[in-house]
């Protein structure tokens, strides 16, 4: 006796036939025979669709991926570099108007 080779079904396949099992307009057995699969299958399929449908809606309201440049060490070092920057051009701007004040600058 040969094994016949297993057949392979493609995802769009099972859903397919998996929401036709779960509309329940016809009977395992007719979606089974319909398509060409075992009726155990189809309701393998249903199972599975119904555990996995609750993930579907989850993921796109689940928490939001964290964005890597707002961690809290990268924008407390861009802080303290900022203040640095500011620090300098007070001092440069203040050197720079005493300067200006001695030669008789513009007022």
């Amino acid at each position: 006796m040969s094994a016949r080779p297993r057949k392979h079904f493609s995802g769009t396949f099972k859903a397919k036939v998996a929401l036709e099992a779960t509309r329940a307009v016809k009977t395992v057995n007719e979606i089974a025979q319909e398509y060409g699969v075992h009726p155990t299958q189809v309701g393998q399929w249903k199972k599975e669709l119904h555990a996995q449908a609750a993930d579907l809606f989850d993921a796109k309201r689940g928490p939001k991926p964290a964005d890597p440049s707002a961690s809290p060490e990268r924008l407390y070092s861009e802080i303290g570099r900022l203040k640095m920057e500011l620090d300098w051009l007070k001092k440069s701007l203040g050197y720079a108007c005493s300067r200006a004040e001695r030669l008789g600058g513009p007022s």
